[in-house]
């Protein structure tokens, strides 16, 4: 095998996008710290701890340039050799993210000599003349952001970026250890659709650069509707007004702020080219640009952003609404993989781990703040993750010991699950979606009740009448989907689990608990049906 296919990229599976490493796929079954957490080695000890009470096999971990580069030119990378040999030790995946310019739309994690110096490192005017607001948008919050047009913040930003893909490659090319980076944190800006600098309003008014009008016209089928809608609507040249009407000024910021997170990201790919992801605060519908960080990667936005940003691989969400089920839709359109860097820890949050394998084929599934997984939500996160506080999935915490259960039962089957990514051999759906369920493969009918909103079952055939489920609160029953062999029966049903990718069978089900089929807590299944006319 060569070196390049030995380290982590993006590779198919029946047509399909995963994630490749040492050349096998693997699915990120993840969670991302707090914040603050992975500036600590000593508090991260812990964390670990708590990843592996989860059954993760991967941390998505900040990594911040005002701690690697705390003087210009002077850089600092011992906490990132520390958390790359504690995932080592604790036998996991990290996946950095790289908190440059932007972190939720502001520049929290900017170095000290780049926020003191505004002359060189311009900050965006969110209202003419004034570079600090209080967003009366969201919560009257301070804010302030660092301009998505300043080429020197850029250059400064991709050069520290570089630097840390060099480090990476120098001490893991031949380990592994990281498998991704986030290239910055839901870019955007807060409190307008656009920034309204001189510079700004100068480049709004002239034409829209012509190579990119034409992109979108001759993809604007493949958009989001309010994209396609004003496409139509404008001309094929002009200013950005002409040209995209009244989605011009979030398209203008998307615009730019694609190009600036490309240039960080080509730096970086020239240095050490691991899979790069972007992530997003996501837009809620009815609300305006500037109301969520506008020009960020939102459903929307995302022709922009594959014109735009070459060098980034997967568009991620971060999901924090009810309507888990229709993002992941919009973020599986064209060819995207599914890859959610953050998540809400309630009461939904394993069902979804499922849902994400089981269902879109996702590459990542990571819960934020895990470390607080199991406690209730207080209305503080709520305003701060921009949670739905009447979402019902707030109301009760997700178990820790169910989680842990479901996601090591996810891990355990992980080749056997990747083998039939992008294929109908794989699926899955929730008591969320709809009360109930049907899977059809070949002769074959598996119907699902659920219990309960957060129950789940996936099922997985593995040969032309065997399957595993993974279920959770949810009656089974089996149907033969062949109209000319209508009989059927259940040859063998065992619960059971996979230990080092060997089937170790439990209890084996038969009689009144091959009737009945009910299942509270997770658990694994093995099946075998015969149909008969």
């Amino acid at each position: 095998m060569t070196k390049d296919f030995l380290r982590p990229h993006m590779g198919r599976i029946n047509g399909h996008p995963v994630l490749m490493v040492d050349g096998k796929p693997l699915i990120l079954l993840a969670g991302e710290v707090h914040n603050s957490n992975s500036s600590s080695l000593a508090y991260m000890e812990q964390v670990w701890e708590k990843a592996d009470a989860l059954g993760m096999n991967c941390l998505l971990l900040p990594v911040t340039w005002e701690l690697t580069e705390p003087e210009e030119g002077k850089f600092n990378f011992s906490i990132v050799r520390g958390l790359i040999e504690q995932a080592r030790r604790y036998g996991k995946k990290i996946s950095f993210l790289w908190f440059g310019a932007w972190k939720n739309a502001q520049c929290y994690y900017a170095p000290e000599w780049v926020k003191t110096d505004p002359a060189r490192f311009h900050r965006a005017q969110v209202v003419k003349g004034k570079s600090f607001i209080y967003n009366s948008d969201f919560y009257d919050m301070p804010y302030s952001s660092l301009s998505y047009l300043c080429e020197e913040t850029c250059r400064a930003d991709a050069r520290a970026f570089g630097r840390l893909m060099a480090y990476i490659r120098e001490i893991d090319s031949g380990e592994h250890t990281v498998v991704s980076v986030q290239v910055e944190n839901e870019t955007g800006l807060m409190g307008a659709a656009r920034e309204h600098s001189d510079e700004a309003d100068a480049l709004f008014a002239a034409p829209v650069p012509q190579d990119f009008a034409d992109y979108m016209h001759s993809h604007r089928g493949e958009a989001m509707d309010v994209v396609k809608d004003a496409l139509e609507k404008g001309k094929a040249s002009g200013t950005w007004e002409k040209v995209f009407g009244d989605q011009a000024e979030e398209i203008f910021s998307a615009y730019h702020i694609a190009l600036y997170v490309n240039a960080v990201a080509e730096a970086g790919k020239k240095e050490y080219p691991l899979p790069f992801t972007v992530n997003c605060w996501l837009n809620k519908p009815g609300e305006a640009p500037g109301s969520y960080p506008s020009g960020g990667p939102v459903s929307q936005m995302m022709e922009v952003w594959r014109y735009c940003a070459p060098n980034i691989d997967i568009f991620a969400p971060d999901i924090y609404v009810p309507n888990f089920t229709e993002v992941c839709e919009e973020y599986t359109r064209n060819g995207n993989p599914l890859y959610i860097p953050e998540c809400a820890t309630h009461g939904y949050a394993g069902a979804r781990a499922v849902l994400c394998v089981g269902r879109y084929h996702g590459i990542c599934y990571s819960p934020f703040g895990f470390e607080d997984m199991g406690e209730p939500f207080t209305s503080q996160q709520m305003v701060l993750f921009g949670a739905d506080v009447t979402d019902p999935a707030l109301q009760t915490p997700q178990d820790v010991e169910v989680y842990g259960k479901l996601n090591r039962m996810l891990g355990s089957m992980m080749p056997l699950l990747t083998e039939k990514y992008g294929t109908e051999d794989l699926q899955a759906s929730s008591g969320e979606i709809s009360d109930t369920a049907a899977f059809e493969m070949g002769d074959y009918r598996i119907c699902a009740s659920f219990r309960k909103k957060a129950g789940v079952c996936l099922v997985l055939r593995v040969s032309e009448n065997g399957f595993y489920l993974i279920v959770q609160d949810v009656s089974l029953s089996f149907q033969s989907a062949n109209p000319e062999k209508p009989g059927i029966d259940i040859l063998a049903l065992e619960e059971g689990a996979f230990a080092d990718g060997v089937w170790q069978p439990g209890r084996r089900l038969n009689g009144d608990e091959a009737v009945l089929n009910t299942y509270e807590g997770p658990a694994m299944l093995r099946v075998k049906l015969f149909v008969y006319s």
